[in-house]
Formats: C-alpha cells, sequence, structure tokens
C-alpha cells in the first residue's frame, strides 16, 4: 500500500501545516514559559518538530506491517512501544545535536535541555501516538473501501450470473419450439420448412453474436424479434399478424438482449397456437417520464392463458431479469381481458 500522505498533496500539505503550528506552539512555550531568547526558542521549535515530521513520514511503513488485522494484539502493541521507543531517542538526539550546532550559547541550551527533557518526552510520545492513531485510521478506512469493492464486485459477478442463467433458459426453449415446428412442416410443406430452417439460422447466429449479457438498444432487440416473428410466420401463415408502433427516440434505449423475446413466445403459444382465427401482436413503445414502456398485446383464449400448465414461466423470467439489471427502478405488469392479453415492461430510459 502506498504511503497515504506522500500521494497526496492536500494531505501532505495539511501535514506540514499542523507541524508548523507545533513548532509555533513550542517556540511560544519556551520563548515565554523557560525564558529562553527568541531565536533559541524558534530554532528550537522549528528544528524539532520538523525532525519529528519527517519521521512521522518514515514510521508509516513499519506502522503498516504493525497493524495489519492478522497480527496477535500483543505483538502489535510490543512492536508498536519499540518503534516509537526508537522514534523519539532518534527525535530527541536528534533535534538537541542539529538546535546545539545553531545556537550561540551551547553551555546554555545544554542546561536548558536537560531541564526541559521530561517535557519533550512527554510530548514526543504524546505525538507519537497520535501519529499511530491517524495511520490506523487511514488503514481501517483502506480497508473498508477494499472490502466494499469487493463486495460490489462479487455482487456483480453473482448478478452477471444469475442474468445469464435467466438467458440461458430463453433459446434452448425456443429452438425445441422451431425444430418440432420445422420437423411438422417438412411433411406438411417441404418448402416452408426449408424457409424456416433458413430464418433460424440468421436467429441464432444473431442470438449467439449477442449472447454476453452487455446490454443491447431496443432497435437491436426489435430486429431480433421481427426475425422470430418472420419464423412464426412461416409456420402460421395468415394466422398471425405483426404491428408495431415504437417511438424513434426509444430505440437507442439500453435494456438486456433477449428480454422480451419470452413475451412473444408466451403470445404466438397461448395465443396464436391455441386459435383458429387471426391473431395480431401489437407493440406499443413510449418514452414516457424518462421511462420506456414497452406493450406486447394479443388478442387470445384467456381461459388457456391462466389454466394451461406451465403457463408464466417466461413472465418470471423477464421479471427477474429487469429486477437484476435495473433494480426497483423497472417492473412487469400483466392485464387479462375478455378479449385480449396485454403485458407492460417498464424500465429507466438509458443511452449508450
Amino acid at each position: 500500500m502506498k504511503h497515504p500522505l506522500l500521494v497526496n498533496r492536500t494531505r501532505l500539505l495539511v501535514w506540514w501545516l499542523a507541524w508548523l503550528g507545533l513548532a509555533t506552539g513550542q517556540s511560544l512555550l519556551i520563548h515565554f514559559g523557560y525564558g529562553s531568547r527568541t531565536e533559541v526558542a524558534i530554532t528550537d521549535g522549528l528544528v524539532s518538530m520538523v525532525i519529528f515530521g519527517l519521521l512521522g513520514l518514515a514510521i508509516w511503513f513499519p506502522i503498516r506491517y504493525l497493524l495489519r488485522d492478522d497480527n496477535q494484539v500483543y505483538t502489535s502493541i510490543i512492536n508498536a512501544l519499540l518503534t516509537g521507543t526508537f522514534t523519539l531517542a532518534v527525535w530527541l538526539l536528534g533535534s538537541k545535536a542539529l538546535v546545539r550546532a545553531l545556537v550561540a550559547e551551547k553551555i546554555d541550551y545544554d542546561i536548558f535541555w536537560h531541564s526541559v527533557l521530561a517535557f519533550r518526552a512527554t510530548a514526543g510520545t504524546l505525538i507519537y501516538f497520535m501519529i499511530i492513531l491517524v495511520y490506523y485510521l487511514f488503514l481501517s478506512a483502506s480497508r473498508l473501501a477494499e472490502k466494499a469493492a469487493r463486495q460490489a464486485l462479487l455482487e456483480t459477478q453473482v448478478r452477471e450470473g444469475e442474468l445469464k442463467m435467466l438467458r440461458a433458459q430463453i433459446n434452448p426453449h425456443f429452438l425445441f419450439n422451431s425444430l418440432n415446428s420445422v420437423s411438422s412442416l417438412t411433411v406438411t410443406d417441404p418448402l416452408k420448412a426449408r424457409e424456416m430452417i433458413v430464418k433460424l439460422s440468421d436467429f441464432m447466429r444473431y442470438s449467439l453474436s449477442s449472447r454476453n449479457e452487455q446490454p443491447v438498444t431496443l432497435g437491436n432487440e426489435m430486429e431480433s424479434l421481427r426475425l422470430y416473428l418472420q419464423i412464426e410466420k412461416v409456420r402460421f401463415g395468415n394466422r398471425l399478424t405483426i404491428e408495431e408502433d415504437i417511438s424513434p427516440e426509444c430505440l437507442q434505449a439500453l435494456m438486456p438482449g433477449m428480454l422480451l423475446q419470452p413475451l412473444y413466445e408466451n403470445a404466438v403459444k397461448h395465443g396464436v397456437y391455441e386459435s383458429t382465427e387471426e391473431v395480431t401482436i401489437r407493440t406499443v413503445a413510449r418514452n414516457e417520464d424518462d421511462k420506456v414502456v414497452i406493450t406486447v398485446k394479443n388478442n387470445v383464449d384467456t381461459d388457456s392463458v391462466v389454466t394451461r400448465k406451465g403457463a408464466g414461466i417466461g413472465l418470471k423470467n423477464v421479471s427477474s431479469r429487469l429486477e437484476l439489471f435495473f433494480g426497483d427502478e423497472a417492473d412487469l405488469s400483466v392485464n387479462r381481458s375478455e378479449e385480449s392479453f396485454t403485458v407492460t415492461v417498464r424500465f429507466p430510459f438509458r443511452k449508450s
């Protein structure tokens, strides 16, 4: 871990301003409390605090290892006391030697220094433990930040795993249905079966190219859905009608890839498949209060949607992916009536 003060100019400036304040206080105390000459008091205060400031920067390197979480408490205390004793000794002897070399009245300074030695040692001990506290707070804040970053990364990986799992449930389900349809058409209409295989190939190529959980635009999503609906239209012919009313600005909205496909699969499965009449699947997309509102509506036999075994799995899949991708900002609602089945999806309008 880098030095928390040396990598930040503002912190380093605050550090030296604090030592300047301590030097000023010590100089005033020496001058007025002990009657020393002004130049001696200023020299003593500045030199001693500059040396302590430099030592304070240096002791970061042993202290960061002494305060590690895996150290025993008594070991950390003993090592901190030994480091403090060495630091105080260097400070006291170094500051005395340097100040003595700078002042003219050396004998008087020796007498003065010995008379205030206990005060210096006590003050130095308090300052040392203040430095330890400052570094401990830096280390604690850094560890909390690292822990939060690791937790956020883990949550992101878990969410991406869940999204991929839900995404993986879509393609096999659709592929099985399509292959069953192709199997039927090979007997009844081989040309349509060939056309369906070609379109299915195009759709699966798009699906595989966007299989990671990167967001796609609504425009790209609709292109994929049109491929899917063209495949189904080969199968059902005039029984399936597609209508779209999509606001152009919504086409740039970001969303999970293949999010809407289960809605259309439900519309085909519970609408077109179970009806002998023409079924219209209508898609409407609007931007309302910075939210994309997509409505997929089809006329359907309501009883079959309610009672048919397995209904609702696709909607749960969409709802789960919305929650994982957008959180509480997105929702899915379903409205059943005697003549239609409507699913409305809302999520925040985000652009790349």
